[in-house]
């Protein structure tokens, strides 16, 4: 049995798409960027979101649950890829959260696949995921403090040890030598070609 409004809609339809929100009592908004659908909800109907997008439009198949980092001012956005197998469809969910507390109701219950990558997010950007049956450390060894997504997050390497190499001419601390200076394009290097014995070039 095919759910409801699928054989409706094709993408880009929009406006199908905030109908059958609407009917879900979901409020939506819906994006289309270069016929690539995306959708938001509001962190409180994250759960409700996803299961009108499985249940109703028939995006049954979880691909995958990441974040991005938006800086200290925006918080975090949490998004989640799903796909139709039957009519190849698919559809970018996403969410916002605060920076101070990141925090959304887990998705195992919908979709048991997110299971592993909202483990993976809680890791790397510290977003808790009430309601998870498993929230341990996945990726990183239990003593690993931080989380290495996260733009405030000191790269490791460049505390434990001085970096290997110069970024910048003299960085290292060993006086490294200033780049070499670069012609113009067609300017040939002032050591090509022929010179006088005495060192003085004609005009």
């Amino acid at each position: 049995m095919s759910p409801s409004g699928v054989g409706s809609i094709h993408w880009p339809d929009l406006d199908a798409i905030q109908a059958v929100a609407s009917a879900a009592g979901v409020v939506v908004e819906v994006t289309d960027n270069f016929r690539d659908v995306s959708v938001a909800f509001a962190p409180e109907q994250w759960v409700a979101g996803l299961t009108m997008l499985r249940d109703e439009l028939g995006l049954t198949y979880f691909d995958w649950l990441s974040a991005v980092d938006e800086g200290a001012d925006d918080g975090y956005v949490v998004f989640c890829h799903l796909y139709d197998p039957q009519s190849h469809r698919h559809l970018l969910a996403r969410t916002s959260l605060d920076a101070v507390d990141p925090t959304l109701q887990t998705s195992t219950q919908i979709f048991r696949g997110a299971a592993w990558h909202e483990r993976e997010t809680h890791e790397m950007f510290g977003i808790d995921f009430p309601g998870h049956p498993h929230l341990v450390p996945l990726l990183l060894s239990d003593e690993f403090v931080g989380h290495p997504l996260r733009k405030d997050f000191v790269l490791t390497a460049r505390v434990s040890k001085s970096w290997p190499g110069a970024k910048e001419p003299g960085e290292s601390g060993h006086g490294a030598p200033a780049r070499r200076k670069m012609q113009p394009p067609g300017v040939p290097d002032p050591s090509w070609g022929p010179h006088r014995p005495d060192g003085v070039d004609d005009d």
